[in-house]
């Protein structure tokens, strides 16, 4: 997988020229390897429940570490879930999510 999963996103991304080439339309193709992404999917959530939990408590945004696109998503959807807010800020590769109180 690479570290932090680069090969399988290059690997991924590969494969959506080939599909994009082929169709004619850009995909949406997710690969996910050894359950490399869902495992991480279910790391993400975790995270984001926890700082939701810091932020409802102290009143206090914070800013998590940058992360790449996919991550992000993650965040923010089990943010949005949660019933709080969250937004991108930064630019590549060191953007990250702010998570906001109520």
């Amino acid at each position: 997988m690479g570290n932090n999963g680069e090969v399988l996103d290059a690997l991924q991304e590969l494969t959506r020229l080939a599909v994009q080439t082929s169709l004619g339309d850009r995909s949406r193709l997710m690969l996910d390897i050894d359950n490399f992404r869902s495992d991480k999917k279910e790391e993400l959530a975790k995270l984001a429940h926890e700082t939701a939990d810091e932020v409802k408590s102290t009143g206090t945004a914070i800013k998590l570490k940058p992360m790449n696109a996919f991550e992000r998503k993650v965040i923010h959807d089990t943010i949005q879930e949660i019933g709080l807010t969250s937004e991108s800020e930064g630019e590549e590769p060191h953007r990250c999510v702010v998570v906001l109180p109520e």
